[in-house]
Formats: structure tokens, C-alpha cells, sequence
């Protein structure tokens, strides 16, 4: 049992079973001995690889689209540019060094990160060759267009889990079991905030709900609507939840989300309706797999100039992390894009209306 693990079930014991959202702001952001604040787990080395880390083509085609956005939008003489859970700074970088030559662009920026970790937040200093400023939390970033980045940020945020049950719910918790961490239900609820699942769903199927994103969401779509911008959200997930997507991996492997607590990844499949509707005054862009949104950014003409300089191991890794960033059985399909704007400005590239 690892430390963590101890002290959730003796949390257990005093209090009762927690909730899925619970126990997974516990086991990520515990201040001693919580996943991402104790360790950098990006890159080969870590547990997981993120887009940006494949390849630099990612964040650069990405700092074009924003961009091109922000002078389709009257090139505002100052912009918030703003990433949610920047990582090691990586995408933030790459972006900054492909948007270099926009005139203006620069000068307009003030660069903002959403970013709780110590760690991560010295990397992010460290790799990103631009003035910052980091927040704990989107609503402290000062009021101006914001022009918005999320890269696996919304897949990390605490879900709950229901299980329907006739015309209600019951809640999936964590619980004790001999004295080890196990699932287990509540009684059976109603719940307002799911009625609309009624139409959609059967006994049994499980539903989950991210109010965190939803919270989010709803603050970018306020910004949005009231001085400009954009924001571009990646990660995987689909239109509308349905199933048990809670999952954990440590190590580049996947195990049970009770197995280790603190010491692995814990996320969930985003709900990109979930997000478009709280984000509501803002428009949302048609759902976009990532493979397809960075094709029409021009991924395979970068692809092609860069592969113009390389040879041997290079070339091959180079061609690997294209396919990886864009076929179908890779992160081509299971990634998506979401694009919000305001309901005046022009759609963003990349995305269809």
C-alpha cells in the first residue's frame, strides 16, 4: 500500500466511502504526496508522452492557428495567451518560436499558465524563453481576449460516476474492503442534473460528470463573449458520455485506478458536450479528430520540409512521430479538438462550423 493509499483509507475509515472526484484530486494533487505535485511525468522517462513531446509540429502548426485567429480578429494590441496545464512548457515553446515572424504577435502577447505544480511550474520557467505569468486557476488572468490552449488538461479533472438505476442513480465511490481500496455504490438517488440521460441511457449504464470542466468551461466561455479570442481544447474523449472511461497508467502501462494511488496517472475521457454547453454564450466548432485538424493546418507540408534535413535514426523517428500525431490507429482519431469563439468572429482554422 503506498503512502497515499494509507491515508485515503484511513480518510475512509473516519468518513465514510469518497467519491470518484474525491479520490482523484486526492491522488493527483495532495500536497505531499500527490502525483503530478511530487514528480515530472512527461516524456519517455515518465509515464505517458503528450502530443507536444512527439513532435515540435504540434505546437507550431497550433501557434500558427492561434495566430491567424488573432488577426482575423483585428490583431487586439493586447492578448492574454493562455495554456491550461502546460507540462514541461514544450507546446508553449514550440508555439512562441513558430509565431516569431507574425508581426506584432509577440508584443501583444502576455503569456499566462494554469499550473499548480512546483515542480512543473520551475520546468515551465525554465523552457519557455518568454515572460510568464503562472495562476493557480483560470478566473485570477486578467481581463482582455484571451486566446486559449488545453492539451490533456481536461481529462486530469476529477470526475463522478453514475450508474443508472429505473428512474435514478446510484454513485460510484471509493470504499474499504479488508482493508483494501475497492468500488463499491451508493443507494439509489434521483438526480435533476441528469434527467436528460434518462432519454439516452439504459439500467445499468454508467454516466460521468466532470463539474470542475463544466466550471471551466463556463469561465472561458464568459471571456470569450466578452472580450474575444479563442480557445482550442485537445484530448481524447467524443461528443456525449457513456461507459467507464476512469482509468491509470504509471510507467506507460495501464493498471487499476486503486492499484497505486499517488504514484500513477489517473484521467477519464472528456465530455466535449458537456464542455460546449457550459461554455454557452461561445460558439463551439464541430468536434474535429486531431489527425484531421492537423492535416488542414499543413502538417504534411511541414512534415515534408523538416524531413528534408534529417537522415537515418532521425528520418525514422521523425516519419514515426508524424503517423503518431495523425493516423487513425494511433492519435489521429482517438484525440479530438474542440474550438471555441465568440459568436461574431470567424470560425478558427482547422475546424468546420
Amino acid at each position: 500500500m503506498t503512502a497515499l493509499a494509507a491515508r485515503i483509507a484511513g480518510l475512509i475509515r473516519e468518513t465514510g466511502p469518497m467519491t470518484i472526484a474525491d479520490y482523484m484530486q486526492t491522488c493527483l494533487s495532495d500536497s505531499e504526496h500527490g502525483y503530478y505535485a511530487t514528480r515530472n511525468p512527461f516524456g519517455a522517462s515518465g509515464d505517458f508522452v503528450t502530443a507536444p513531446e512527439v513532435s515540435q509540429m504540434f505546437g507550431e502548426l497550433i501557434g500558427l492557428a492561434i495566430a491567424q485567429s488573432w488577426m482575423d480578429q483585428g490583431a487586439p494590441g493586447h492578448f492574454n495567451l493562455v495554456e491550461l496545464g502546460p507540462g514541461r512548457g514544450t507546446l508553449m515553446a514550440d508555439l512562441l518560436r513558430a509565431t516569431a515572424r507574425v508581426p506584432g504577435f509577440h508584443d501583444a502577447a502576455g503569456i499566462h499558465l494554469v499550473e499548480t505544480s512546483p515542480t512543473l511550474r520551475a520546468l515551465q520557467t525554465q523552457n519557455i524563453p518568454m515572460e510568464l505569468t503562472h495562476h493557480d486557476a483560470l478566473n485570477s488572468v486578467p481581463a482582455a481576449p484571451i486566446f486559449l490552449i488545453a492539451n490533456e488538461f481536461f481529462d486530469a479533472l476529477p470526475i463522478r460516476q453514475f450508474i443508472r438505476d429505473g428512474d435514478g442513480w446510484r454513485e460510484r465511490v471509493v470504499g474499504l474492503a479488508n482493508d483494501q481500496l475497492t468500488f463499491g455504490l451508493t443507494d439509489k438517488t434521483q438526480r435533476p442534473d441528469l434527467s436528460h440521460r434518462l432519454d439516452d441511457t439504459r439500467d445499468g449504464d454508467l454516466v460521468e460528470v466532470c463539474l470542475k470542466a463544466q466550471n471551466i468551461a463556463a469561465e472561458i466561455g464568459k471571456r470569450l463573449d466578452a472580450s474575444g479570442g479563442v480557445a482550442l481544447l485537445f484530448d481524447y474523449g467524443d461528443w456525449r458520455s457513456l461507459g467507464d472511461t476512469f482509468q491509470a497508467l504509471r510507467e506507460h502501462t495501464s493498471l487499476s485506478p486503486l492499484e497505486a494511488p499517488g504514484l500513477s496517472d489517473l484521467t477519464a475521457h472528456v465530455d466535449f458536450e458537456a464542455i460546449a454547453t457550459a461554455a454557452s454564450p461561445a460558439q463551439h466548432a464541430r468536434l474535429t479528430p486531431q489527425g484531421v485538424f492537423l492535416e488542414r493546418l499543413g502538417i504534411v507540408e511541414r512534415a515534408r520540409a523538416l524531413a528534408g534535413n534529417l537522415n537515418g535514426d532521425a528520418l525514422d523517428q521523425h516519419i514515426a512521430a508524424h503517423r503518431r500525431l495523425t493516423h487513425p490507429d494511433e492519435m489521429g482519431t482517438l484525440f479530438k479538438v474542440m474550438a471555441l469563439y465568440p459568436q461574431d468572429a470567424p470560425i478558427p482554422p482547422g475546424v468546420m462550423a
